[in-house]
C-alpha cells in the first residue's frame, strides 16, 4: 500500500502524472482507515471537475504528458525559460484563486452551523463544528495572503493587452520578477496542513453521520455551490468533495514548486529560496507519514518537541531593533511579538519567525561602536530615568504620592524597555543551511553566551523535522513560557540593604589553567539600573598560558546584586568563551579594603581583587574620556591605573618580545611618524583599543612608541636631582662600592620610577641577549635610551655646560645598570591590602 512518502520518493525517480498523485493520495486515505469508495465518483468529478482550469498548475506548458520533475533548469535560452516562468506563474495564481473559492464555499456554512449549535435544535453540536472545520479558516487566510501578493508581484509582467514590443521589455524584465519569498512563506505554514490531515478522518465521520441522520444537513452537504469567477458560472461539490480539496492541494505543492524551479535559471534570485521551498515540501509530506503524534506536537525519534529556554531578544530585521520573545525548542528557535494584555485576559504571541535547528550556524561578535548621535541620545535618557528613580524614591505619602509613584514607574519601566532594545551591542547571527539568517542583539556578553551555549547543544546530531504547525505552537507560548517579562529592573522589589548603592571596583590581577597559550581578556558586568555603564573589558594580553593584566575596571552602581565575569579568548575568524561565573555582592562582606578572590571560570582559574565604597549617586555624566597618559608624570598615571608599572610600557614591552625580539636593530630603527603618532592618540584615549591596535602594529612603531612615552614624560624616569650623584657613583673605583652606590640611589627614587624603570632593565637585558641576531648590544641599548631614561638638571646663569660630557652620562649610568646581574625585581602592580584571616576566597 502507497503512501505519500512513496510518492516523494517518486518525485526523485521519475515522472508523475496529476492522476497518479490523485490515487496515491486515495491510497494513503485508505492506509489511515478513511474510506472514500462512497464518494469516489463525486470526487472524480468534483475534485477535478476544472481540471481545464488546473492544468495549467499542474503541467504549465500545455502538454499533455506527465510533468518532468528535474533537479536543475532544463535547457533552453533564459529569454525563453523566462517566459514559460512567467506562464507558470500565471497559472499558478488562477488555480490559487480557484482553490481560494473552494474554500470559500467549504467555510460559507460555518456561520451558521456556529449559531444553531447553541439553539435547541441544532444541525451539529459545537465541538462537531469544530471538528469539521479544523484549520479550514487558517487555511484560507494563508492562501488568501499568497494569492494577493502573487497577484501584486505579477501584476506588473502579465499585463492584459499588450504589444509585441511591450512583451520583448515583460521578458527583459523577467529577471526583476521574485515571487521566492512568497512561496518560502506559505510553505513555512504548510504545518496547518499536518493539523487538517490528521483531523480529516474525523470530519468525514462528522460529516457522514449527519448527513444520514438530519436531513437539514444533507441538502446543505450535497449541494454546495462555487461561483466559477469570470464565467459566472456555478459549480456543485458536495461537502466531503470540498473537504478533499486541502488534502489535494498539498500534494500539489511539491508539483508546483518543481515546476517553478524547472523555469528558473539558476542565477535567479529565486532559485536557492525556491530550493529550500521544495525541500521544506518534500520533507512535510515525508515526515506526514511517519508522524502519530497530536497536532500540537511534532516528534523527532525519541523525542518530543520540548520547551528548553524562552527570553525577551532584541531582533534585527533590514537595521531596525525589535523587542522579540525567543523560544527555544528541542528542535527548532520560534521567535514572536509579546503583546501584554489587559487586566483579567491572556497576554498574546504573534509569530515572526522561525528557524529549524538542523544545520543551524552560530557566530558572534561585538558590533560596531554606536554613533555620537546614538551615544547621546542613550545619555539624554538615562540622565530622565534617573531623574525619574529620584522621583520615586521621594514621593509624597497618601493617595496623591500613589497615584504619582504609579506613572512616575510606568514611565521608568517604558524608557527602560527603550534603552533594553537601543542599547545591545553584542551580535549572535543564525545561519541556517538554507540560506535564511537572522540577527539577534544582546547587551549581555554572558547572556548571549547562555543563548548560544543552549542553542549549540541542540544542533548537534539535530535531524530535519517536520515543519511545525506555527499557529497552535505560537498560540501556546502563553502557557509554555518560563519568562513572564522583559528583564525590567524597574519592576524588581528587592530590598536596598541587600543590593549595592556607590562604586564597585575590580582589579583583574592574571589566569592560569589554559591548555594553550591564548590572548585572554576579561569582561565583567553587574545588574542594577541602567543609568551607568554596567560593563567593562580588560584589554587583550599578549599570547600567553598565564596571562597578567593588574587592570582596574571602575562601576558607579545602583540596587546591584550580582557581577559576571567571563574569560574570553582571541581567535583568527571569531573570539570564544572559555569560562563564565556569576558572583553574588553581599554589601556586609564587602568593604574599602580590597579583598582577594581566586574565581573558576571553566577551565581557567582568575585572581581579581574587589572593594566596594558606598555612596550617594549622582547624575549620569557623558561617557568619561579616559585621562592621556602621555606628557603626563608617571606617578599620575600609575595612580590613575592603580599599578607601578604603567600600562603603556607593559603592553608595549610585551609585544616586543612577542615578535620583536630577533628584529635587526629593535629599538635602534623607529617606525614611520603616522604609525606612532595613531598608537599616542590611541592609549590617550582607550587602552583596549590601543592595545587592539599594538598587536597588528609594525614592530617598529612599538618600540617606537615606548620610546616617544619616555622622551615625553615631564619629569625623567631616573630624577633629574640623581643626576650628580649618579655620576659622582660612576667615579667609584671598586666595583662592589659603585654596585651598592647606585642601587642605593635607585631605592630612593618613587615607586613607580624604579618599578618601571627596573621592568624597562629586565627586558632590555632579554634583547640583548638576542643581539646575535638583531645586533643590539647592551651599550647599543643604553645609547639609545640613555637620553631618555636620565636628564640632567637645568643650567644655572653663568655656568657653562658640557653637553657632550653629560651624554656620556646618560649612557654610561645606563649602561651600568644593565650590566648587573643581580638586580631587584620590577613589581608591576600594587600589593592590595586585604582583610585580616580573609585574604583569598575560592569561588
Amino acid at each position: 500500500m502507497q503512501h505519500l512518502q512513496c510518492s516523494v520518493c517518486s518525485f526523485k525517480t521519475g515522472r508523475v502524472c496529476a492522476m497518479d498523485v490523485y490515487e496515491e493520495s486515495v491510497q494513503y486515505l485508505e492506509s489511515q482507515h478513511i474510506p472514500v469508495e462512497a464518494v469516489a465518483d463525486v470526487l472524480e468529478e468534483d475534485v477535478f471537475h476544472e481540471e481545464t482550469e488546473v492544468s495549467c498548475f499542474l503541467s504549465p506548458l500545455g502538454t499533455e504528458e506527465c510533468v518532468d520533475l528535474p533537479d536543475t533548469p532544463t535547457s533552453c535560452s533564459t529569454e525563453d525559460m523566462l517566459e514559460r516562468r512567467r506562464v507558470v506563474l500565471k497559472g499558478i495564481l488562477e488555480s490559487e484563486e480557484v482553490y481560494l473559492r473552494e474554500l470559500d464555499t467549504l467555510l460559507m456554512p460555518m456561520k451558521a452551523l456556529r449559531a444553531s449549535a447553541g439553539t435547541s435544535q441544532p444541525v451539529l453540536s459545537s465541538q462537531e463544528v469544530q471538528t469539521v472545520f479544523y484549520q479550514v479558516p487558517e487555511l484560507r487566510d494563508v492562501h488568501q495572503g499568497f494569492y494577493s501578493s502573487l497577484k501584486a508581484r505579477l501584476s506588473p509582467y502579465c499585463p492584459t493587452d499588450v504589444s509585441t514590443g511591450q512583451e520583448t521589455g515583460e521578458r527583459c524584465r523577467g529577471y526583476e520578477l521574485v515571487v521566492g519569498d512568497l512561496f518560502l512563506k506559505m510553505v513555512n505554514h504548510i504545518g496547518l496542513y499536518g493539523g487538517f490531515i490528521e483531523n480529516y478522518e474525523k470530519a468525514v465521520e462528522v460529516v457522514r453521520k449527519c448527513t444520514v441522520s438530519d436531513p437539514r444537513f444533507r441538502t446543505l452537504a450535497e449541494s454546495m455551490m462555487s461561483n466559477n469567477g469570470v464565467d459566472k458560472g456555478r459549480t456543485t461539490y458536495t461537502f466531503e468533495a470540498l473537504l478533499y480539496k486541502p488534502l489535494d492541494r498539498v500534494t500539489k505543492t511539491t508539483l508546483v514548486l518543481r515546476d517553478l524551479l524547472k523555469t528558473t535559471p539558476a542565477e535567479h534570485k529565486d532559485y536557492a529560496t525556491l530550493q529550500e521551498a521544495l525541500r521544506l515540501s518534500c520533507s512535510f509530506l515525508s515526515g506526514v507519514n511517519e508522524s502519530s503524534q497530536s497536532k500540537r506536537e511534532v516528534t523527532r525519534p525519541g523525542m518530543r518537541r520540548q520547551l528548553m529556554r524562552d527570553g525577551f531578544v532584541v531582533n534585527v530585521s533590514e537595521g531596525e531593533r525589535s523587542l522579540r520573545h525567543l523560544f527555544l525548542y528541542t528542535d527548532l528557535l520560534l521567535c514572536t511579538r509579546f503583546k501584554h494584555a489587559s487586566r483579567g485576559k491572556q497576554d498574546q504571541y504573534r509569530f515572526c519567525w522561525y528557524l529549524p535547528l538542523a544545520g543551524l550556524r552560530l557566530c558572534w561578535a561585538a558590533d560596531q561602536e554606536r554613533s555620537p548621535d546614538i551615544n547621546i541620545r542613550l545619555h539624554n535618557l538615562k540622565t530622565k530615568m534617573y531623574l525619574l528613580r529620584q522621583q520615586l524614591q521621594q514621593h509624597p505619602k497618601g493617595p496623591r504620592g500613589i497615584g504619582l509613584g504609579a506613572r512616575n514607574r510606568k514611565k521608568l519601566e517604558q524608557m527602560e524597555l527603550m534603552l533594553l532594545t537601543h542599547s545591545p551591542v553584542y551580535r549572535l547571527e543564525l545561519h541556517s543551511p538554507s540560506g535564511k539568517s537572522q540577527t539577534l542583539l544582546f547587551s549581555s556578553l554572558y547572556e548571549l553566551e547562555e543563548w548560544r551555549e543552549a542553542i549549540h547543544k541542540l544542533t548537534i546530531d539535530n535531524m530535519e523535522t517536520v515543519p511545525p504547525d506555527l499557529l497552535t505552537l505560537t498560540s501556546a507560548c502563553a502557557k509554555l513560557r518560563m519568562t513572564q517579562q522583559p528583564p525590567l529592573h524597574s519592576t524588581n522589589t528587592g530590598e536596598d540593604d541587600k543590593s549595592l548603592c556607590g562604586t564597585l571596583s575590580v582589579v583583574i590581577h592574571s589566569a592560569s589553567g589554559l591548555q594553550e597559550p591564548a590572548c585572554i581578556h576579561v569582561c565583567v558586568e553587574v545588574d542594577g539600573f541602567e543609568f551607568y555603564d554596567k560593563q567593562a573589558q580588560t584589554h587583550s594580553s599578549v599570547l600567553s598560558l598565564n596571562p597578567h593584566w593588574d587592570q582596574e575596571l571602575s562601576f558607579q552602581v545602583d540596587s546591584t546584586q550580582n557581577m559576571r565575569v567571563l574569560c574570553v579568548s582571541q581567535g583568527k575568524k571569531q573570539d570564544a568563551i572559555l569560562g563564565k561565573t556569576t558572583i553574588k555582592l553581599e554589601p556586609k562582606a564587602l568593604s574599602q579594603r580590597w579583598k582577594r578572590q581566586i574565581l573558576k571560570l571553566g577551565q581557567v582559574e582568575l585572581i581579581l581583587s574587589l572593594k566596594f565604597c558606598p555612596h550617594p549617586l549622582e547624575a549620569p555624566n557623558p561617557t568619561v574620556q579616559q585621562p592621556p597618559v602621555f606628557s603626563v608624570s608617571i606617578e599620575t598615571v600609575a595612580q590613575q591605573e592603580g599599578v607601578l608599572v604603567p600600562h603603556v610600557v607593559r603592553c608595549c614591552v610585551e609585544e616586543v618580545e612577542r615578535r620583536g625580539m630577533d628584529e635587526v636593530g629593535i629599538y635602534r630603527i623607529s617606525g614611520t611618524t603616522s604609525d606612532i603618532s595613531m598608537l599616542k592618540t590611541a592609549f590617550d584615549s582607550n587602552l583596549r583599543e590601543a592595545v587592539t591596535r599594538l598587536r597588528t602594529a609594525e614592530v617598529n612603531a612599538v618600540s617606537g612608541v615606548l620610546k616617544l612615552y619616555l622622551r615625553e614624560l615631564p619629569e625623567p624616569l631616573i630624577p633629574t636631582e640623581l643626576f650628580q650623584s649618579l655620576a659622582t657613583a660612576l667615579e667609584i673605583q671598586d666595583m662592589d662600592s659603585r654596585l651598592i652606590s647606585m642601587l642605593s640611589l635607585l631605592q630612593s627614587s618613587p615607586d613607580p620610577n624604579r618599578h618601571t624603570f627596573l621592568y624597562l632593565l629586565h627586558h632590555l637585558q632579554r634583547v640583548s641577549e638576542r643581539q646575535h641576531v638583531n645586533k643590539m648590544s647592551l651599550l647599543n641599548l643604553a645609547t639609545v635610551f640613555g637620553p631618555s631614561l636620565l636628564r640632567p638638571p637645568m643650567a644655572r646663569d653663568g655656568i657653562s655646560v658640557d653637553i657632550s660630557q653629560e651624554v656620556v652620562v646618560q649612557v654610561q649610568v645606563v649602561f651600568f645598570y644593565l650590566q648587573c646581574n643581580n638586580l631587584p625585581e620590577a613589581q608591576t602592580s600594587l600589593l592590595y591590602d586585604t582583610d585580616a584571616e580573609e585574604e583569598t576566597t575560592h569561588i
